[in-house]
């Protein structure tokens, strides 16, 4: 037994047996969830999957979700970024004294609710989606955040692009509706193609950061891409560098 302390460390290592009719790859899906940190913090601490701690740990680092702030979580099934967010910008009011934040989730399957955010079925490709977002909202947004991915083919090159593709597209509904200074964070793959999304994400905010927070498996190719500052008038400037940070930690 081996036995740690803190956020996302482990107790005990289960070994997960084979079964009849159970294809080895589910067995590894199976241990690894079990023997995952990351699963039992979430269950602990009352989040709907892991990938909490990812927004958790991007936001300890940049400061976004801060009370008072108007948050709009896309393809937020199944609401772990959005259950942190709500904590953090203060959306149920529970912080005497702070300002009281919106977090507004969007995804395209009906998604149990969660106390303090407001929750809607939406494609955001849509052409109206970005006006039904600001008329929920009541104005702008301070951030946009995304962990979407695309449905798997099994292809890693055409994974790549597709998730690439949602996110230049996610970038882009988050010109629409961002309010000055608002922040973009979303998660990519890394793989070659990510060039054309970082120039674009470079002329509309005046720092981008690429990060792979320690929640995100070390063996994973995600990555996440936070871009603060955002300038609403597009500049006629030339490109800016990227701010590759590298993990977190």
């Amino acid at each position: 037994m081996k036995k740690t302390s803190g956020r996302g460390q482990r107790e005990l290592r289960v070994k997960v047996k084979s079964a009849r009719g159970r294809k080895l790859s589910s067995t590894l899906w199976l241990e690894r969830q079990l023997n995952d940190p990351y699963v039992a913090q979430a269950r602990r601490e009352g989040y709907r999957g892991r990938a909490a701690f990812k927004i958790l740990e991007l936001d300890d680092k940049y400061r976004f979700l801060v009370p008072g702030a108007r948050v709009v979580d896309l393809g937020c099934a199944p609401g772990g970024w959005c259950q942190v967010a709500v904590q953090r910008v203060n959306a149920l009011g529970e912080k005497s004294g702070k300002a009281i934040g919106t977090v507004l989730g969007v995804d395209l399957q009906e998604v149990e609710p969660i106390a303090g955010a407001e929750i809607h079925v939406l494609d955001f490709l849509d052409d109206d989606a970005d006006a039904k977002v600001k008329g929920w909202l009541g104005g702008q947004a301070d951030v946009v955040m995304s962990d979407m991915a695309a449905a798997s083919s099994g292809h890693k090159q055409t994974d790549h692009l597709r998730i690439i593709s949602l996110c230049e597209a996610a970038a882009e509904f988050a010109f629409d509706v961002l309010a000055q200074d608002g922040t973009f964070v979303a998660k990519v793959l890394a793989g070659g193609a990510e060039g054309e999304l970082q120039k674009l994400l470079k002329r509309r905010f005046t720092k981008v950061a690429n990060v792979k927070p320690p929640a995100s498996r070390s063996n994973s190719s995600e990555k996440f891409v936070v871009a603060t500052g955002f300038r609403r008038d597009e500049p006629d400037l030339e490109d800016r560098d990227s701010d590759d940070a590298g993990p977190l930690g």
